[in-house]
């Protein structure tokens, strides 16, 4: 018989998850974590959780029991099909009280339903946006839960010590009731896609109008972040124009101009 142990479950070990719970354990809260393929969770004990107290579960069950109560189970899979199988997946082995957190870009419209669903049957549910990459998972991500207001006080401390601090100040606090949560983060990454497509434009002008070299480019990018544009994707940016090939030239001028999505 297991024993709970762990403050918090994740389920999902892609890299955010990985990160996540590193940062989570970080800052002294011990996490159980459980992937669908199950090697992975070894190989994750075996490797970068290696010295850590982070705990392992090789079943939904065994994960479960590992949970203090109210139990906490964090997902970071997959928006879509995979949250709502993962939640019918963990409900036989929770209880009333217990709450289920999607750490996903899932849908607002989705996270309403889930919430409305799950609170029928007396469990609690937040759906969390997410934001700052692989990096932000681990040392500092911005953080938007909504849903259940009664989870709030259980998943607050957790939330708050792993945020990003900007002034002393947590940037995760609660953002509102069901879809909230999601509907901030869509809201922020609407904003953040604007900000990318301006940038692509500017980029554009400067080399297709001007005729500028991708060092010439880069050192613009470097001002421009020096002043009121300083931003990570201004930096980013100045970063990719100023990298080279292995035969010294932009490498930026080597990559198709394509997206996957």
């Amino acid at each position: 018989m297991s024993i709970a142990v762990a403050d918090i479950g994740l389920i999902g070990l892609a890299v955010m998850g990985q990160n996540l719970i590193l940062n989570m354990n970080d800052n002294g809260f011990t996490v159980c974590a459980y992937n669908r393929t199950v090697s992975k969770v070894d190989h994750f004990l075996a490797n970068e959780a290696k010295g850590t107290n982070i705990v392992g579960a090789h079943s939904i069950e065994e994960f479960c029991k590992k949970l203090k109560r109210p139990r906490k189970v964090m997902m970071l899979v997959k928006a879509g099909q995979a949250v709502d199988d993962f939640i019918d997946q963990v409900l036989p082995f929770l209880e009333k009280g217990d709450i289920i957190i999607d750490g996903g870009n899932s849908h607002f419209p989705d996270t309403i339903r889930r919430t409305k669903e799950l609170e029928a049957k007396g469990f609690l549910f937040v759906g969390c946006g997410v934001s700052g990459g692989e990096e932000g998972a681990r040392y500092g991500p911005s953080m938007m839960p909504g849903g259940s207001k009664a989870a709030w006080p259980h998943v607050k401390p957790i939330f708050q010590a792993i945020a990003a601090k900007v002034d002393g100040e947590p940037c995760c606090d609660w953002v509102g009731e069901t879809g909230a949560g999601h509907y901030v983060k869509m809201v922020h990454n609407g904003i953040e896609y604007g900000d990318m497509q301006m940038i692509c434009e500017a980029y554009h002008i400067l080399k297709e109008a001007l005729g500028l070299t991708a060092d010439e480019l880069g050192d613009i990018f470097t001002e421009w972040n020096q002043g009121e544009l300083d931003s990570y994707l201004i930096e980013i940016t100045r970063d990719i124009l100023k990298f080279k090939d292995t035969d010294g030239s932009a490498l930026v001028e080597h990559i198709k101009d394509t997206a996957g999505q």
